[in-house]
């Protein structure tokens, strides 16, 4: 088969460069270029062989991402996703984009909002999985004591994009390793 054709863009954010990856009509990935092995993972273990194109920002997706670093926190809201993924991700995904801006959930309170109370692991793999850092709001998902764990840009990252949306304080976040 030939190379899935896909659209990257690199755009700055508080945190370093993001990169975009589209296709024609939605953001299928979104992740942080240090973690550039984990994102071409991701995209291979989707697409299989994947040609990357340099495209400016035609969907208008980095500038959306752009203004929520600038503090328009509701700026990323309704950009349009293609994660993939199986149908329990794609449902814990949806779920994740349905928890307000400062606001965060346990994986055992989003496991019980989707209807799967005893799968609180499955959501965490599934949150793991996800592609689409930031505008999927995987960071929003905490420990059952609140403590945050887990996120593949890092705890700090996580801490501050929790900070910066409001649902915590920068002093009120502990981490688990």
């Amino acid at each position: 088969m030939p190379p899935v054709e896909l659209y990257a863009q690199t755009i700055p954010s508080a945190l370093g460069p993001l990169v975009t990856v589209t296709d024609a009509e939605a953001l299928c990935a979104l992740e942080f270029t240090d973690c550039e092995a984990r994102l071409t993972q991701l995209l291979s273990r989707r697409f299989g062989s994947v040609t990357l194109h340099p495209r400016a920002d035609r969907l208008g997706i980095g500038t959306r991402i752009e203004d929520y670093f600038a503090g328009d926190l509701s700026a990323i809201d309704g950009i349009p996703v293609n994660p993939g993924g199986t149908e329990f991700q794609r449902t814990v995904w949806r779920a994740l984009r349905s928890i307000p801006v400062g606001s965060t959930r346990s994986y055992a309170e989003l496991a019980a909002a989707i209807g799967r109370p005893t799968a609180p692991r499955a959501v965490g793999l599934a949150n793991a999985r996800n592609p689409v850092a930031i505008v999927i709001p995987c960071h929003r998902l905490v420990g059952s004591d609140a403590g945050l764990t887990g996120y593949a840009g890092g705890l700090e990252r996580k801490r501050w994009l929790l900070c910066h949306e409001g649902a915590l304080r920068p002093s009120s976040a502990h981490l688990h390793r």
